[in-house]
């Protein structure tokens, strides 16, 4: 990255290393400096809960709107029910409103802990596009929307063209998409003055047409930043887990098990991740990422504390340490782990280790469970486990079981009811 930024919000981008592209670094650094930028992100509505996959953007509009600018969350009410097609192998499964709904609900959840939505002139925006797309007319659309669009053109964008090159179906409806996002920017910058779209570099061709579009329109100079695809050092996708999606509600994942996840980052990851998803000084963040052998364990510590405490509060960070540190240096229960409750009707004359091992998120399946023991990886009560056979019946449950996986995967069951 050769350019020089003098605005503080780009710096921030290019110094934490949140950018990939700009569609043109000067004017939008100009327009940073003049005054207040609205700039939006959209997410779509597909589940209850963003995951840590979309952290990076979350983490760039809570940047914007700590340098001064203004953020615009935008619900993706409408274009859910279409599906963004971007990179997939296959058509996303289609919601009703009434999930979709449901689904917005759960996700401002999220958003409410990271951005201040209260008056102010840099005081984000939480819209919905459902609320201009909803009452489109088709015919209209097509002539006053539909004909700024090449379809040349958007066969050549690199999300289209890696499905059609598979020779995988692409829907007239899923092709639509793309023009349903650029129509997005037009009318927030028609009705809001949004001059910004930020999103994943899997999102450059959806924005360069919002601003192709704009422009032609509205004659309106408007600006495209996109933050790089992250996986992991190993090379995984963000976001995802042995045991499924990393979920930022905590109704969805509990605090201790997001804690986790951050403590259980690999080495080569530490210092990265301690600019992207906190706010510790670049500095510190190089100097934590710099620690080898058992100091680089408590540089994890401070990332999963810092991660956790601007997703779930500073109590919720300290809570879930007091309880890993209580789990691993006394081999005590802890009062945050993960917890599979069970009925007397669940246990009934009793209950296999192996699908306790499975029910507890422990393993994905019961033919993982029992390799988990058979391999000396499982421990109850901190003990290990060699029996697949076992039952565990109302007596054995008299006080919660510790199920443990390896040295950092651990899970209580108790009786309940």
């Amino acid at each position: 990255m050769t350019y020089h930024p003098k605005s503080d919000f780009l710096r921030v981008m290019i110094e934490r290393g949140f950018l990939a592209d700009c569609t043109d670094y000067q004017g939008l650094d100009e327009a940073l400096i003049k005054g207040v930028v609205p700039a939006y992100i959209g997410f779509d509505a597909t589940a209850k809960s963003l995951h840590v996959g979309s952290l990076i953007q979350i983490m760039m509009l809570r940047w914007l709107q700590k340098t001064g600018h203004k953020p615009i969350t935008l619900m993706g009410g409408g274009t859910t029910k279409v599906g963004d097609p971007s990179f997939r192998a296959d058509e996303r499964p289609l919601l009703t409103p009434d999930q979709i709904d449901a689904n917005i609900n759960g996700i401002k959840k999220v958003f409410e802990n990271y951005i201040d939505y209260a008056e102010a002139p840099n005081g984000a925006l939480m819209l919905n596009n459902a609320e201009w797309l909803d009452g489109l007319n088709y015919l209209d659309f097509l002539r006053d929307i539909g004909r700024h669009f090449s379809v040349n053109r958007m066969l050549a964008f690199e999300s289209v063209k890696s499905r059609l090159d598979r020779e995988q179906s692409l829907s007239f409806l899923e092709f639509n998409y793309m023009i349903l996002q650029a129509y997005d920017f037009l009318e927030l910058n028609r009705r809001y003055g949004c001059v910004l779209q930020m999103g994943g570099s899997d999102q450059w061709g959806n924005i360069v047409n919002g601003i192709d579009l704009t422009r032609r329109v509205l004659d309106h100079e408007i600006y495209g930043l996109t933050s790089p695809l992250l996986t992991t050092s190993d090379g995984k996708k963000m976001g995802k887990s042995q045991s499924g999606a990393i979920w930022l509600n905590e109704d969805m994942l509990s605090s201790y098990e997001f804690w986790q996840f951050w403590r259980n980052t690999t080495d080569a990851d530490v210092g990265r991740f301690l600019k992207l998803y906190t706010e510790l000084p670049i500095e510190e963040c190089e100097r934590l990422g710099a620690l080898e052998g058992a100091e680089i364990n408590e540089a994890k510590i401070i990332l999963a504390n810092e991660v956790t405490a601007l997703a779930h509060g500073r109590a919720a960070a300290e809570a879930a340490e007091a309880t890993a540190r209580e789990v691993f240096e006394k081999g005590g229960t802890g009062d945050d782990l993960p917890t599979l409750e069970l009925t007397a009707e669940d246990l009934g004359d009793g209950i296999s280790i192996v699908q306790l091992i499975t029910r507890s998120g422990l393993a994905k399946s019961g033919k993982e469970a029992k390799r988990l023991i058979t391999e000396n990886g499982a421990r109850m009560n901190d003990e290990p486990l060699t029996n697949a056979g076992l039952m565990i019946d109302a007596a054995a449950l008299a006080t919660p079981i510790k199920l443990s996986a390896g040295k950092k995967r651990h899970a209580l069951v108790t009786l309940v009811g």
